[in-house]
């Protein structure tokens, strides 16, 4: 059965509100949860951007879903303590979590002063971060020196079982690397065809067997206006090109970047609908693309009413 989730945005919402939504998701049906990790939001007009491994541990003990987050190790995070972290959540709540790791983007980074290396250097950062992160989690004392150094890195608490490491992909290159060594693949929503390549190439590269997450980008309300508008003065930058997304270094910057975009066309990045029946006909043809996992990001602020009205009328038709 597909697990259906509840996406907390901390770029959106104070990680107050998050714990109330979440908890509120729960009660209404949504079976696992995720959150994103940002040191700073996409847009100005979005305006948050809490800690997420804080929030994780107050929203594991109010909850009992699972929960994942997507994270970058490397830069801003060493991989030690990324391990570190993660082994403390699933120490304190069995079975429950999951981390996902991906190249990151340079508005987050940027703050380390550091600079902003090309992709390919990223990629084999992001590969060495996993193997110290996994090899951490097994036990081993690591020392590695390449694109991260570690030295003597052993964690002294450990889970039972180690957390599932996902990959994040957005493109077939991308999914056909995480593939050779993540345990699972995330990766965003698009039209079936696009989504149908993406976890071919997840699978082609050496995911065969493992499990595919979705994030799904959706905008509802129950006035369409206010679906679109919200979905436009929230989520526009999700209509630059991903590499263009991963370089700009301001929040400013994405604002003035997606200024010139035509608000016609942010339903090619998001699902913008009020009609809860075009929601879940979307819902059930991701389901057939065999996906094991969907988290749902709605992506305006009218939280209460998506999660009231996806609870009685979306999640029950999904075998969530």
């Amino acid at each position: 059965m597909v697990l259906i989730g509840y996406h907390s945005s901390h770029e959106q919402f104070p990680p107050s509100r998050l714990l109330q939504l979440v908890q509120r998701a729960e009660k209404a049906g949504f079976t696992a949860a995720m959150c994103s990790d940002h040191f700073a939001p996409w847009s100005e007009r979005q305006g948050q951007s809490g800690y997420a491994w804080s929030w994780l541990g107050a929203a594991m003990q109010a909850t009992a879903v699972p929960f994942g987050v997507v994270c970058a190790p490397g830069q801003r995070y060493h991989p030690a303590i990324v391990a570190q972290k993660a082994a403390t959540l699933e120490e304190m709540f069995p079975g429950r979590f999951w981390m996902a790791v991906g190249s990151g983007q340079f508005v987050n980074e940027v703050v380390t002063g550091q600079g902003w290396p090309s992709k390919r250097v990223r990629d084999q950062r992001l590969r060495e971060s996993a193997e110290i992160i996994k090899r951490m989690w097994a036990g081993e004392t690591v020392d590695h020196h390449g694109a991260v150094t570690a030295e003597e890195g052993k964690l002294y608490t450990r889970p039972a079982r180690p957390p599932m490491l996902v990959g994040a992909a957005l493109s077939e290159p991308t999914a056909s690397f995480v593939g050779s060594w993540a345990d699972a693949m995330i990766t965003t929503s698009r039209p079936p065809e696009q989504l149908r390549e993406v976890i071919r190439a997840f699978r082609e590269g050496g995911g065969k067997g493992k499990p595919v997450f979705l994030k799904v980008q959706l905008s509802y309300a129950r006035d369409e206006r206010a679906a679109e508008e919200g979905a436009w003065s929230q989520w526009a930058p999700v209509l630059l090109p991903h590499d263009l997304t991963t370089d700009l270094r301001t929040p400013r910057q994405f604002d003035r970047a997606a200024s010139v975009l035509d608000p016609r066309a942010l339903r090619e990045g998001v699902r913008v609908s009020s009609d809860l029946e075009e929601h879940l006909r979307w819902l059930k043809d991701d389901i057939s693309e065999g996906v094991d996992r969907i988290y749902l990001h709605n992506v305006n602020l009218e939280h209460d009413a998506f999660i009231e009205d996806f609870g009685k009328r979306v999640l029950p038709f999904l075998g969530s």
